[in-house]
C-alpha cells in the first residue's frame, strides 16, 4: 500500500500547527448537508478535547475537508487526534451510503507550518486560504456565503473565524488557554502562535 510521507512523529506533538486535508475516494460527493455538519463539529469537539488542540478553521467541501490544528499542551499529539477523527468519520460514512459508496482515503494529507509561517499576519492568511476554498471552487461569491466552515475551541461555541474581531478574541484564548512551559514567556496579546509579530 502507498503512504505518503510524513515527518517524524514529535512533528505533530505538542505545540505543533498542522494543515490537514481529508480527501475522499474517488472524490465521492452526497454527504455533505447541514446535519453532518453539526456532526463534524461535534467530533472535532471531541477531538480537541481528547488531544487538547484548537481549530482555528476547518471547511468541508463536497469531497473533501480541511482542518487547521493547534497544539495547546505539551502533549497533545496530532496523529493520535487524526486517528480518532478519521474512526469515527469512517463509522458516520459507512452508515451514510451504500457499503463502499463513502470512503476516506487511505491517507489524510498534512502541511505542518514552519516558525515563520506561523506569525501572526502569514498565519491568519492561511486561514484565509481555507476559508477561501468554496469561492475558489466556484460554488459561492464569498466565503462567509459557505454554511459548512468555522473554527472549533473547546469552551467557547461562538467564534466565527470571518468576522473582523476573530483573531484578536481567537489570540487571546488561544494564550488563556496554552500550557505554560518553564523558561518561555507568553508573548504579549494578539502576537501570534511562535510569539513574534507578523
Amino acid at each position: 500500500m502507498h503512504h505518503l510521507p510524513r515527518l517524524e512523529p514529535e512533528a505533530y506533538q505538542g505545540f505543533a500547527v498542522v494543515f490537514w486535508t481529508i480527501p475522499l475516494e474517488r472524490r465521492a460527493t452526497g454527504w455533505l448537508n447541514s446535519d453532518f455538519h453539526r456532526w463534524f463539529r461535534e467530533l472535532l469537539l471531541h477531538a480537541a478535547s481528547r488531544e487538547s488542540l484548537a481549530c482555528p478553521a476547518y471547511v468541508l467541501m463536497p469531497d473533501h475537508k480541511h482542518v487547521v490544528w493547534m497544539g495547546l499542551r505539551l502533549r497533545s499529539d496530532q496523529l493520535r487526534a487524526m486517528r480518532f477523527l478519521r474512526k469515527y468519520l469512517d463509522r458516520e460514512f459507512s452508515e451514510r451510503g451504500a457499503p463502499g459508496q463513502f470512503e476516506l482515503q487511505k491517507q489524510s494529507h498534512d502541511v505542518v507550518l514552519r516558525e515563520h509561517e506561523r506569525a501572526q499576519g502569514a498565519f491568519a492568511k492561511a486561514c484565509f486560504y481555507v476559508f477561501d476554498n468554496p469561492r475558489r471552487a466556484g460554488l459561492v461569491e464569498h466565503p462567509n456565503q459557505w454554511p459548512y466552515l468555522g473554527a472549533v475551541l473547546p469552551g467557547y461555541p461562538f467564534l466565527k473565524p470571518l468576522k473582523e474581531e476573530f483573531w484578536p478574541d481567537f489570540w487571546k484564548l488561544y494564550w488563556r488557554l496554552r500550557e505554560e512551559v518553564a523558561g518561555q514567556k507568553k508573548p504579549k496579546e494578539d502576537s501570534g502562535v511562535g510569539g513574534e509579530e507578523g
